[in-house]
């Protein structure tokens, strides 16, 4: 997995490259951690080339997402493939996560 970051205005962009599951967890969460720790509260994941994500995986997302509830923060979800986003449907994080479909619909949501 890769995690490519980067900043629009007051948005904190985490694109997520490759294969998020129990061996590359570890690695979001310590971006997400990081993220907090620097006091940004707007982050946007995106996840066009995020081609598979585990329980691992969407336990990082949910624990990050519950830490920025906290603090009045957000993560929004960009550009999931319909696999992925398959797999939010299933486990109910599509109502815990707003998504949308491409980064530019999600930053204008912001």
């Amino acid at each position: 997995m890769e995690i490519i970051q980067e900043k629009v205005n007051d948005v904190a962009i985490v694109e997520i490259k490759g294969r998020l599951d129990v061996t590359t967890a570890s690695d979001l969460e310590q971006v997400f951690t990081k993220l907090l720790s620097e006091n940004q509260n707007k982050v946007l994941v995106e996840c066009r080339e995020l081609e598979y994500i585990s329980s691992a995986g969407l336990r990082v997302l949910l624990n990050a997402a519950k830490q920025y509830n906290k603090v009045s923060g957000q993560i929004m979800l960009a550009g999931l493939s319909q696999n992925v986003k398959q797999v939010f449907e299933i486990s109910g994080f599509t109502s815990i996560f707003p998504i949308y479909a491409t980064r530019d619909e999600a930053l204008k949501a912001f």
